[in-house]
């Protein structure tokens, strides 16, 4: 560390961000108090201008003394969110954290976690990327997901709602560590550079707390989707994807250079090729017209039975009575979403293979 420093803008402020944050973190270390960074920020906005340079000072000082964060008495807000009751998670308070197939719970803080239960029948782990936007993880947890029938046993859905804070990469990298291998680890993010680098942050952990890579990397994580370059078989038109930006294509080729798996590699090559990226939210919205179309079809049946020579000969026909309720062969179910369908072949896919390995 040195002063007065180069910069454009003089060194006198990054000296006593610095210092400030350090005595913030005495104070919470002296007072026995958690301090959070966002805490830390509102402290003195006016001195730290963003709260990204509170979160940089915080990791940078806990490298620097070779700790965890923890033990400058420092967390993050957790963000993250579970759904799945085959997931239980028991606090140190006594209290527990039961997840349901219907609503997402939030992760507590590892310093919080004494230790969590998993059912047996528990079979994946899907981790999606955000819960924002068309609320992609909501939808899941809306149409069950987690308990579909159709799925080898139970599942977990985790989000992050984005790039995942701490809480919820120890919870990812718990489950990588405790898990039987016959349980894959799936990640269901975005089709483009950004969604393959936070892929990456859950599976090999970040730069910024490479110190703690043991407790926030989860290895076994899987590349499940969306994938663009498979989009097509699933009835996802090339029109529907989205153009890449030069965002995009400077952070497709800073990933190129790193030593990430080939199916990656693969990924990212593609989407530079066909100038086009993929969004979760694209098979989301794939069946729309498909349920336009089979709903106008069934406004078309209502309007012909309702007919009066339609109700005459059918009341008149032989074998028929109108007060026989119809069979589920007469009713037809709405088609499921094409991310359904996807998740369902899948996920079901990557289960077979660990079970396979396992035996």
């Amino acid at each position: 560390m040195r002063f007065p420093k180069k910069r454009a803008t003089g060194s006198a402020r990054p000296f006593a961000q610095l210092f400030k944050v350090m005595d913030l973190i005495h104070e919470a270390i002296v007072d026995g108090v958690p301090a959070t960074k966002r805490d830390m920020y509102y402290k003195d906005v006016t001195l730290f201008k963003k709260q990204n340079v509170v979160d940089n000072l915080v990791d940078d000082l806990a490298a620097t003394f070779e700790i965890d964060r923890a033990d400058l008495n420092v967390r993050a807000m957790s963000k993250g969110l579970v759904c799945g009751s085959g997931l239980t998670i028991h606090l140190n308070s006594g209290e527990s954290v039961h997840a349901t197939d219907t609503e997402g719970a939030l992760i507590p803080a590892g310093e919080d976690i004494e230790t969590f239960t998993v059912a047996e029948d528990v079979g994946w782990v899907l981790i999606v990327e955000k819960d924002a936007r068309q609320a992609i993880f909501q939808t899941l947890c809306r149409v069950r997901i987690a308990s579909h029938p159709a799925l080898p046993g139970r599942g977990l859905i985790i989000t992050g709602k984005g790039y995942p804070d701490v809480a919820t990469r120890q919870l990812v990298a718990t489950l990588s560590a405790c898990l039987p291998r016959r349980i894959p680890l799936l990640g269901l993010v975005d089709g483009d550079p950004y969604g393959i680098d936070i892929l990456a942050v859950y599976k090999y952990g970040s730069r910024a707390m490479a110190h703690e890579v043991d407790k926030l990397a989860a290895p076994r994580v899987k590349y499940l989707g969306v994938l663009a370059s498979e989009l097509a078989s699933y009835g996802v038109d090339r029109d529907a994807l989205l153009p890449i930006t030069k965002a995009d294509e400077k952070k497709a080729l800073t990933m190129l250079g790193r030593p990430i798996p080939a199916k990656w590699r693969k990924e990212l090559s593609h989407i530079l090729h066909a100038r086009r990226k993929a969004e979760i939210e694209v098979l989301a919205s794939a069946s729309a017209p498909a349920r336009r179309d089979e709903q106008m079809r069934r406004e078309a049946m209502r309007d012909l039975d309702s007919s009066p020579s339609t109700s005459q000969s059918m009341g008149s026909g032989p074998g028929w009575d109108s007060s026989t309720p119809p069979t589920s062969q007469d009713v037809e179910t709405p088609p499921e979403s094409a991310l359904v369908r996807y998740l369902v072949a899948k996920i079901g896919d990557y289960v077979g293979r660990a079970k396979a390995r396992d035996e």
